[in-house]
């Protein structure tokens, strides 16, 4: 049964050798010691029995973000435990340098999507498994669509994408009269992440655990330098390559914004910062690295990679069949000095701006719905976060930007006191803008009459 391919992939199965591995009698028989028989451990409403295989393998959707070396291992774990609906979005094309690591993928795949040759491979090799590949942005897709799964699973590397994602699916969350969450708008992400020998995995139940947003703090303040350093005495190809990228791409092409997603713009910077380089006799510079150091980019290791893609995909089965307690939130790695992981809680942002069930805000009892909206765009809280803001109560629209129709049909609004528009009640205001990416929840409170208005103005 094993054959040999051939020379650029000798380790490889043939895609029928490998799907009649796993596609043996007994092929869920761990899976079934799980699933099958009770617990003294399992999650709340727990319920052992044939049908859960059933669900996760036939309505269980499960969508996968990210098709680079942590996302191909999600791919096969999450094939290989019995989830059957699978969707993978990512919108890079592969490249030469990540085959040390992204095991789906060979060299005749190279300038092929991800998405789209990891989910032929996962496919080939794993019978009754149905992946679906998206070559595109997150940014591309509706809100809607990544609404229609069940869970949501991260293999990013980027702060952004993930920033991104967690809002989105905060937006969805809808919180009750008390202020705990409505358990049918939560969506439940698994995220994972490395950095060379370390790496972590996460669990994110909206309304419940704290958010991305609620714990942006255990993020390291990325490495910058000196700009005179860069302009002036360059001491290493990291120098050489940021000089190119902050200061010689807006000298060289002034009003053209630099897109480090682009192959044509990271090779302009590449070629340029060899140049550089050159002058100050600086080695080193290459394309990898001018990824990199432009990107932020860590190189990957391909065992951290497993370790944490395994942790998440058995968070994603607890996940969907409350089989065992989940992880308590969040787990992290370092294989530097021998094998170290550990799990432990963080503390959830009650004024979170992303999923809190309201960011306090206290206003004057006579201030208007136009003051309101005016005074929420100087907090220093939504600074850059708010550019023209839409605001509701509990599905009324008080005062919406867009479209025209609605913007002149609320326009009076604008005048009125905010104290009657909310029927003189404190409560829950949604803002929606542009700039975000799911629902600003508030917390309107009014200061009452006799309150000394200079010493609460900092409120």
């Amino acid at each position: 049964m094993m054959k040999r391919k051939g020379e650029d992939e000798p380790w490889a199965l043939e895609p029928e050798a490998m799907a009649e591995t796993v596609d043996l009698e007994g092929r869920w028989e761990d899976l079934d010691r799980l699933l099958l028989r009770p617990g003294y451990i399992v999650g709340p409403g727990f319920e052992p029995g044939i049908e859960l295989r059933d669900m996760i393998k036939n309505d269980c959707r499960v969508l996968v973000i990210g098709a680079g070396g942590l996302g191909c291992e999600l791919l096969k774990d999450l094939a290989l435990t019995g989830f059957g609906n699978i969707e993978v979005i990512d919108m890079d094309t592969i490249d030469v340098s990540n085959l040390n690591r992204q095991f789906l993928f060979r060299m005749r795949d190279v300038g092929q999507p991800k998405a789209k040759i990891a989910a032929e491979r996962v496919m080939e090799r794993v019978r009754g498994v149905n992946v679906i590949p998206h070559y595109c942005r997150i940014e591309d897709k509706d809100p809607s669509f990544f609404q229609g799964f069940q869970i949501i699973v991260l293999g990013l590397d980027s702060l952004e994408a993930r920033s991104y994602i967690n809002a989105l699916v905060c937006g969805f969350l809808e919180y009750e009269p008390d202020g705990s969450p409505d358990l049918t708008t939560i969506k439940p992400m698994v995220d994972g992440g490395t950095e060379g020998f370390k790496g972590h995995a996460r669990v994110i139940i909206p309304g419940v655990t704290p958010c991305f947003q609620c714990s942006m703090w255990l993020f390291p303040p990325q490495v910058t330098f000196p700009l005179c350093t860069l302009a002036e005495t360059p001491r290493s190809p990291a120098h050489c390559i940021e000089y190119v990228h902050l200061i010689q791409w807006g000298q060289d092409r002034p009003g053209e914004t630099f897109d480090a997603d682009s192959t044509d713009h990271m090779k302009w910077i590449f070629e340029q910062a060899a140049k550089r380089a050159e002058q100050f006799n600086i080695s080193g510079v290459t394309y990898t690295l001018t990824q990199g150091v432009v990107k932020n980019i860590i190189p990957a290791i391909a065992s951290t990679n497993a370790i944490v893609a395994a942790t998440c995909a058995l968070e994603t089965l607890k996940i969907a069949t409350m089989c065992s307690k989940g992880m308590d939130v969040f787990m992290q790695y370092t294989g530097t000095d021998g094998v170290y992981m550990r799990t432990f809680a963080n503390e959830k942002d009650t004024n979170c701006i992303v999923c809190s069930p309201g960011v306090p805000v206290e206003v004057e009892a006579d201030i208007t719905l136009e003051q309101f909206i005016d005074a929420i765009l100087t907090d220093s809280r939504f600074k850059n976060k708010l550019l023209k803001p839409s605001v509701s109560l509990q599905g009324e629209n008080l005062y919406m930007q867009a479209p025209p129709v609605l913007e002149e049909e609320t326009r009076p609004n604008l005048a009125k006191p905010l104290r009657t528009l909310m029927s003189g009640e404190s409560g829950i205001l949604n803002i929606n803008d542009r700039k975000l990416k799911g629902v600003l929840r508030l917390q309107v409170n009014f200061k009452t009459a006799d309150v000394d208005m200079d010493a609460g103005a900092g409120g």
